[in-house]
Formats: C-alpha cells, sequence, structure tokens
C-alpha cells in the first residue's frame, strides 16, 4: 500500500530518513501528535480516524480511506504546482484534518516539511522562506508583515473577513481561500483571494487609508470558488451544494452550504442553511449580511433569526465585547437586512479551533431581559 511508505525526498525539520522505523523513532521526542499520527498511518490499518472540529455541529470521529487521503495529497500537489522538494511550514494542529494533511502531503510527494507549534502568530519567529503553508484566518491576520516568507498559503478554517481580503491585496504571496470539510479530506475547491494588485495611491505597511480600502472595495475580489480536478458539483431542492468526488469519497456528500452555480466548476458560497433566516417571507442570508458589516466592526460579531411574532424571525446583531454605536446606514443594507436590534456579549462561545458556536452563544441571551 502505497502509505506505508514515504517519498524518498520527504524531510522533516531538515532531516532525511531511511526508514519508517527511524522516522517513527525521530518523531518519538517530538511535542505534539505527530508520533501517534505516523503511527496510525503506517499501520496495517485500512483507514484513519479523524475528528471533525464542531463549528456546525457536535464533535465527533470518522474513518477516513487512506487511499482516499493520499488522492486529496496529490489533488493539492497538483492543482498548485508542489512538486517533490517543495518547502512548506506546519503551523495547524495535527488534531484536525488540515494539520495531518500537510504532512500527508509531505510524505506522499517528497516536501521538505518543517513543524513548529500551533500558535495564533506562526511566523513571529520564523526566518526562513517557504513555498506553501496553510493558516486559519486569525493566524493570517497575524502574519502580514511576515507572509512574504510564504510564495503560496491555503486559509481555511473560517471565513477570512472582507478587512482581511482589503490587506492582503498588495502582498506577494498568493492566497487562496479554500472550501472543504472534514468528509472531503479538507478542501475540493479553492478560491483566489488577492491579486497582487498594484494601488494608484501606494500602500507600504499595511497602512490603508479609506481611499485605499474603497478602491479595493471597487475592484470586486472574485467571490467564486473553483473546484478541484475529478469533483463534480450540483445543487440539490434546498439550493445546497452537492459534491461527487469519487476518489476521496465512496459517497455522494449533501452539504448543507447554499450556493449559486455559476458554471459547472464554479460556485458561489451564499451562507450556512441551518444559518438561513425567513424574516417576513424573506430568506437572509447571515453570512452576506456579516460581509457588510465587517467593514465597520472591528469585534468579532454574527447576526441571526430570533422568533418574532409578526415576522417569524427578526434579525439581530450580536458583536462581542462593550457596548458601541454602530453606525450601519452607508452600508447598503435592505429593510429586511437591518438589524432589529443590536446584542452585546462578553465572549462569544467558541470550538478548540476559535470558531464561533453561534447557537450556544446565542442561548447565553436571555432576549426578555432586553
Amino acid at each position: 500500500m502505497e502509505q506505508n511508505k514515504f517519498h524518498k525526498n520527504f524531510k522533516l525539520n531538515g532531516l532525511s530518513f531511511s526508514s519508517v522505523d527511524e522516522l517513527l523513532v525521530h518523531t518519538k521526542d517530538l511535542p505534539g501528535e505527530i508520533n501517534q499520527f505516523l503511527k496510525s498511518w503506517f499501520s496495517v490499518d485500512q483507514k484513519i480516524t479523524v475528528q471533525t472540529s464542531g463549528s456546525t455541529g457536535v464533535p465527533k470521529l470518522i474513518l477516513l480511506n487512506k487511499d482516499f487521503v493520499v488522492n486529496s495529497a496529490k489533488a493539492t500537489g497538483s492543482y498548485f504546482n508542489l512538486k517533490e522538494h517543495t518547502t512548506a511550514l506546519l503551523c495547524l494542529p495535527l488534531k484536525y484534518i488540515a494539520g495531518k494533511l500537510m504532512l500527508i502531503r509531505a510524505i506522499t510527494l517528497g516536501w521538505e516539511l518543517d513543524v513548529i507549534e500551533s500558535s495564533s502568530n506562526p511566523l513571529e519567529k520564523v526566518n526562513k522562506p517557504y513555498d506553501f503553508s496553510a493558516m486559519v484566518p486569525l493566524q493570517l491576520e497575524n502574519s502580514l508583515f511576515k507572509l512574504h516568507l510564504i510564495k503560496k498559503l491555503i486559509v481555511g478554517g473560517g471565513l477570512v473577513s472582507k478587512e482581511l481580503e482589503y490587506k492582503i491585496q498588495h502582498l506577494s504571496t498568493a492566497i487562496f481561500a479554500t472550501y472543504g470539510m472534514t468528509e472531503t479530506i479538507t478542501h475540493i475547491a479553492v478560491k483566489k483571494l488577492n491579486k497582487h494588485m498594484l494601488l494608484k495611491e501606494g500602500v507600504k505597511n499595511n497602512s490603508f487609508s479609506d481611499k485605499n480600502i474603497n478602491s479595493l472595495k471597487d475592484a470586486s475580489i472574485n467571490a467564486f470558488y473553483q473546484i478541484l480536478p475529478d469533483v463534480t458539483i450540483y445543487k440539490d431542492k434546498r439550493d445546497c451544494l452537492v459534491i461527487d468526488a469519487p476518489k476521496v469519497s465512496d459517497e455522494i456528500i449533501f452539504t448543507n452550504d447554499v450556493v449559486q452555480l455559476i458554471s459547472d466548476n464554479e460556485f458561489e458560497w451564499l451562507g450556512r442553511f441551518d444559518n438561513v433566516i425567513n424574516s417576513g417571507g424573506i430568506k437572509l442570508y447571515p453570512e452576506k449580511i456579516e460581509e457588510k458589516f465587517s467593514n465597520i466592526i472591528m469585534n468579532r460579531f454574527f447576526v441571526s433569526g430570533i422568533p418574532d411574532e409578526k415576522l417569524g424571525e427578526k434579525l439581530v446583531l450580536i458583536i462581542e465585547g462593550k457596548k458601541q454605536v454602530i453606525k450601519y446606514k452607508n452600508l447598503g443594507l435592505s429593510k429586511f437586512e437591518t438589524p432589529k436590534k443590536v446584542y452585546f456579549l462578553e465572549q462569544f462561545v467558541e470550538t478548540e479551533t476559535k470558531k464561533i458556536q453561534r447557537k450556544k452563544t446565542l442561548d447565553l441571551l436571555n432576549f426578555d431581559n432586553y
């Protein structure tokens, strides 16, 4: 079996290995879960156990076919042209699929992988360049001043805010948002987040004026995901994305992500079906409304629907932190997109990977007391 060996050019933290046993002995003293995962990967078992993040439901353990994991690694390498001797940085926790896949890509494709402790500021102590890495949005936000060290970066595990998109437009790093889930063995689609734009005003040291940001907004950053090879997509009756990816999954995957199909291989993500608000018969997609609010709210926030006698559900805005005045008249909100009330919470409920758990956060609010 292919997964019971590793590429001859694979390196871990600068070291080469002549055998699986040598690799396992070396990783035994490394922090984190590297050794434990590699033992599982190189075992005779046909599948590995991985844990979902729990951002859209209860965290659960699922089994993934090792051959499918290898196929996913090869698809990423092919799409981003990451061949043997690619230098890569692993700064994600190995507990979840995104971190595991960085390691498997390196083992399968012959990369030279450096592993560092997962933190919110992963490049803080990094001074060497890399061809490729993967981060969550918070890590990207905290790495802007040193991101030139990474040639290509994929970002997953949460939405990249519009404000952050504006900040990365001038960077030399090619940055891609990913779409996927544990069941699809990370991403099955990607979209480019920056275009290496040269602003007329000249942007240095991430210092953005309102004029700079407005010019970027006018540039209309591409909102469409492009699927990887050997993936077919369509919509179900709920307008949710359906994924047929036989090289990474035995089953057709019915998601809860509402999308608009742009072409056979492109789609726009509108939001989670679970989060759709029906206000007076009008369907509202919180994630799209939140994009507009991200231009003016610096704290973490989200919008949601709560029961209302007249509308069925009414839109409310929940902000983490102290009370503040929110001026949103110039955001281009429709009548139904305008929050009927704004609530403030000291701290949101979140997963281990810092994703907001909307329902549990809402449960903290006693709306009758407002």
